[in-house]
């Protein structure tokens, strides 16, 4: 087996950005409930719902 280095990016660079966001307690709580049933992450979970209203909302105009 070839002794190859271990290549890593700095923490922060994996095109992620850290945000401050305002959330309801009811929302959060919600947020963290379907969380742990999926076994995801808040993160992850909320990356993921974010991601799925970009590709899918509709402007009415």
């Amino acid at each position: 087996m070839k002794n190859e280095p271990l290549k890593i990016k700095k923490r922060g660079e994996d095109g992620s950005r850290i945000i401050t966001l305002r959330i309801r307690e009811e929302t959060l709580a919600a947020l963290d409930k379907i969380a742990a049933e999926a076994n995801y992450s808040r993160n992850e979970l909320i990356n993921l719902m974010l991601v799925h209203g970009i590709e899918n909302i509709i402007i009415d105009s």
